[in-house]
């Protein structure tokens, strides 16, 4: 009996119209466009204005309407909705719920996912177990992130990094040799001073206090994280790559999550593969956190050929961090 797989048959993102530059950033914050080129890589990123009144599942509602347009499908036919978001439009109910309600997927059951700039993956990962169980034949996994609302803007060190953007990926059950082959997943919670959103939670809940102390804003030791990030986004694609009989050269794409061009040039060196095999567009859209992987893909999806291997991997809070190794089937 022939194996099933999970395929990405369709790809679909979103980014809010409004470009922040980093020329108004540095209005904002002591910072030059030349200090954020230098260290981040980011010249603008998407910003989803407050006056809008939305929230991400607005973001997630266009990227599928985007992915409609080219890949058509029967919302009623949607089994499962995977949303992996850290900014959802309330804590309750989930988001995937009101997508699934504003999209006409009403036969579908839906979760959000928390898993920060790793959620793509971790959201891939949970899809292909549905389908591989041979219960689902058809999965939306949504990704992406308001992060504008949890950015510090007087904090010179993360301001110029986050942006908004979603993306999703249609799943479908194939037996064919494509689709999502392999992931390693990791997380480890024991350092969360080093990256971490304090406020808001269970353990801190919004008052005027937390307000004051500015604990609902993204914090992090910057120079840490980089050393992390590289350290285990380089390892677990090794370790898959070895893992599925694989070397470098066999690989069509690197599609690294876009946190900071540096930490995507040392990923891509301590790796060998060179910088045009590797996707990179954090200079327009910046960190978007889930987003970053499922944006990429939808920007060189017309690049892509049935049979790509590809490689995916993402570092972020928690931590949390993997490798994901797909064949693209389209």
């Amino acid at each position: 009996m022939s194996k099933v797989h999970a395929v990405i048959t369709g790809i679909g993102a979103y980014v809010p119209e409004y470009r922040l530059t980093n020329a108004e950033l540095s209005v904002l914050v002591e910072t030059s466009d030349e200090w954020i080129t230098k260290r981040i890589g980011i010249k603008e990123r998407r910003i989803l204005k407050p006056e809008e009144g939305e929230g991400v599942s607005y973001l997630a509602l266009k990227a599928i309407e985007n992915l409609r347009s080219k890949r058509d499908f029967n919302p009623l036919e949607i089994e499962a909705i995977i949303f992996a978001t850290a900014t959802p439009d309330y804590i309750l109910p989930n988001t995937a719920a009101l997508v699934a309600a504003q999209a006409g997927m009403t036969n579908a059951f839906g979760f959000d996912l928390e898993a920060a700039c790793s959620g793509f993956l971790y959201g891939l990962e949970v899809g292909n177990s549905f389908i591989a169980c041979g219960k689902y034949k058809k999965i939306m996994v949504i990704a992406g992130d308001i992060l504008s609302i949890v950015t510090d803007y007087k904090d010179r060190n993360t301001c110029p990094i986050f942006g908004d953007g979603c993306g999703c990926a249609l799943l479908e059950a194939t037996t064919e040799e494509v689709g999502i082959m392999d992931s390693i997943l990791r997380s480890d919670g024991s350092q969360p001073e080093i990256l971490h959103m304090y406020g808001g939670g269970s353990k801190n809940p919004s008052s005027h206090e937390t307000i004051d102390q500015r604990l609902h804003y993204i914090w992090q030791d910057g120079k840490i994280v980089f050393k992390h990030a590289v350290a285990n986004m380089v390892n677990t694609c090794q370790d898959v790559l070895q893992r599925n009989n694989l070397s470098i050269n066999d690989i069509a794409w690197v599609v690294p999550h876009q946190a900071n061009l540096r930490i995507i040039d040392s990923v891509a060196g301590y790796l060998g593969i060179p910088r045009e095999k590797v996707m990179i567009n954090i200079e327009k859209y910046g960190n978007t956190s889930a987003g970053t992987i499922p944006i990429c893909l939808w920007e060189w999806e017309p690049q892509l050929r049935k049979g790509d291997k590809i490689i995916l991997t993402a570092f972020g809070g928690g931590f949390t961090w993997g490798a994901t190794y797909l064949i693209w089937g389209y």
